[in-house]
């Protein structure tokens, strides 16, 4: 593979993976936004926002995660027929299904942006009674949903590489599997 793919391969890697480590902190701020709010409900009145930021959270803890899952290995795959095939013929199918997922990815981006604009053009607003604004979310999910397009073309090279025999490491530390945690 050039040299310049090569580079592309371990930038996303490495700012995918730091992005996935931090991101795995969002889900200790969730359980105690939702303690909190289980506290004000038992003992004082209820917070408002807690239910809907608990959930703003969750999105963004899955959006920023799934590129490190997918550089990872992590997502569930369908092991009826991969798992008897050779490494070679592994890696061309990944490679098929790495296409594919990109092109999923850019629909999704495309949509999304033209959400996050209009969130932000026509001030938009939750309808719970708490109405944040939506645009952060929004703005949050574009951003995942990018780093998750970019992570899917890393692994395109990396699958497509591994394949002509020529595998490409990614930036993920030795003590972290590629295919699987």
């Amino acid at each position: 593979m050039p040299k310049f793919i090569e580079r592309y391969v371990r930038i996303v890697d490495a700012v995918n993976y730091r992005i996935g480590r931090v991101t795995m902190l969002l889900i200790f701020v969730m359980v105690s936004v939702l303690f909190y709010s289980s506290i004000t409900k038992a003992f004082f009145n209820p917070a408002l926002w807690t239910f809907e930021f608990s959930q703003f959270l969750m999105v963004a803890y899955f959006m920023l995660g799934g590129p490190y899952s997918i550089q990872l290995g992590g997502h569930v795959r369908m092991d009826l027929l991969y798992g008897s095939w050779r490494p070679k013929t592994q890696n061309r199918w990944d490679a098929i299904t790495s296409i594919i997922l990109i092109g999923y990815l850019s629909l999704l981006l495309y949509g999304s942006i033209g959400s996050a604009i209009y969130a932000v053009e026509y001030k938009e607003r939750s309808y719970s009674i708490w109405r944040p604004y939506m645009w952060p979310i929004k703005f949050i999910m574009v951003l995942g949903i990018l780093l998750m397009l970019v992570q899917a073309v890393s692994q395109f090279f990396k699958d497509l590489a591994a394949a002509l025999g020529k595998p490409i490491e990614g930036a993920v530390p030795d003590n972290v599997s590629e295919k699987g945690i």
